[in-house]
This record gives structure tokens, C-alpha cells and sequence, in this order.
């Protein structure tokens, strides 16, 4: 006789995992589902879940518990860290022009919190070109090899670290990618990359407030919040 779903499992999973996320800093939903699974029910039945893929929550069921817990934790306050953020985002991106910049993850559909980085894909054929690019820009990084699936297959691509206030993270993909339609690991839907042009358009109907006030300005409202956070 096939068993029978759990919900509740499958939520209080979720809950745990979303917990790890925001409070311990598991930055991958798989690894926070595996850990969630071995405190909640103990290394034997850690393994037999795996055998049982209908009690994991989905990336999704955890994405929408770490909503939850960043509404109660941070309220009002999320929505300066997300103008915050989406603002040195369209700065970097102004920065970086000549690598076609496109903003894809939290920033971009405004589900930030806590320990949320900057997250740009910037395509050029030679990483050697970026990298001389920001140094003369001032900038500190540090550049790292990543191993990303696509499709059926593994590539590495190049990923460039930058800090200011928040952790930025530039994707380095050669330009025939920058049609190329991934999809979010959430949702499975495709992954919306914003030009800067998009972006400006954002936070101009979303953050109209503090928007005219950094146009007349050229400051960032709250930041100053956010700086201790490094």
C-alpha cells in the first residue's frame, strides 16, 4: 500500500528549513532541507525521506515560510533594506554598462532579508577584461570558479564578489547567453533579468518616496541602517 502524504510534515519541514535560512545562514535550499530532515527526524529518518520525495517541502513551500519569518522579524524595515539594495544595484549596473548588466533574484522580485546579496549576470568573452575593467574602477573583489547545470550538462562560470554594504555577485557569461532563458530553482518559471532601465523603472513605482528624495539628493534613505550588517 503506497503511504500517504504528510502536510503537516511537510510543514513543519518547511518551517525548519526556512528557520536555517534566515537564522544559521544555509544559503542553499537543498542543504536546508537535508538538515531540517536529520534534526526533525533524526539521521535514519533523514535517509529513508530521501526514498520519499512527496514529504520534502518544495523550494517554494520553504521560500514562502522564509516570507513568514522576515515579515515578523523585519516588517517595515525590509522594505528599506529592498530600496536600499535596489538602488546600489542600479548604481553597480551604471557601473558596469559595457557588460550588458541584467539583475535577476531577491532584489529583483522584492523578496530580500537579512544576509540577501546583490545578485548581477554580466556577459562578456573574456573574464580577464571584467577583471581589469572594475580594477580601475577601485574596486575590491575576488573572482571564483562555480559549477552550474544547465540543462543536462555542467559549465563553470566565473563569479566576481563585490562588497558594498551589501555582498554583490557578478555571473560572468559569454554573450551568446544573454538570450539564453534559465529558470528559477523556486519556482521552476524563467528568471526575469532586469535592465538597469527596468530597474529605475521599479523603484520609481514601488519606493516613489525615497526615490525623489535620492534623485534630489544622491543618498540613499536608511542605508546607514544596513552598514553595521557587513
Amino acid at each position: 500500500m503506497k503511504r500517504q502524504q504528510s502536510p503537516e510534515l511537510r510543514q513543519t519541514l518547511a518551517r525548519e528549513a526556512a528557520r536555517l535560512m534566515y537564522e544559521e545562514g544555509v544559503d542553499q535550499y537543498l542543504n536546508a532541507k537535508r538538515i531540517a530532515a536529520k534534526r526533525i527526524l533524526g539521521r535514519t529518518g533523514s535517509k529513508n525521506i530521501r526514498h520519499r520525495p512527496q514529504f520534502l517541502p518544495s523550494n517554494g513551500e520553504i521560500q514562502a515560510a522564509l516570507r513568514e519569518i522576515v515579515q515578523f522579524n523585519e516588517g517595515e524595515f525590509n522594505q528599506q533594506r529592498l530600496f536600499a539594495m535596489r538602488v546600489i544595484a542600479l548604481e553597480t549596473m551604471y557601473s558596469l554598462q559595457p557588460f550588458n548588466p541584467r539583475l535577476i533574484g531577491s532584489v529583483s522580485t522584492g523578496h530580500v532579508r537579512r544576509g540577501s546579496d546583490i545578485d548581477l549576470h554580466v556577459f562578456s568573452e573574456n573574464i580577464d577584461e571584467i577583471e581589469r575593467y572594475i580594477t580601475q574602477l577601485g574596486w575590491q573583489f575576488k573572482t571564483k570558479e562555480v559549477t552550474i547545470r544547465v540543462g543536462s550538462e555542467y559549465r563553470d562560470y566565473s563569479h566576481i564578489y563585490y562588497m558594498r554594504v551589501f555582498p554583490i555577485e557578478l555571473s560572468v557569461y559569454p554573450y551568446d547567453e544573454i538570450r539564453v532563458t534559465q529558470r528559477s530553482s523556486t519556482d521552476g518559471k524563467p528568471i526575469v533579468r532586469l535592465k538597469p532601465s527596468s530597474l529605475e523603472r521599479v523603484i520609481a513605482e514601488q519606493h516613489s518616496r525615497e526615490w525623489e528624495l535620492y534623485l534630489a539628493t544622491g543618498e540613499i534613505s536608511g542605508l546607514e541602517l544596513f552598514k553595521g550588517e557587513e
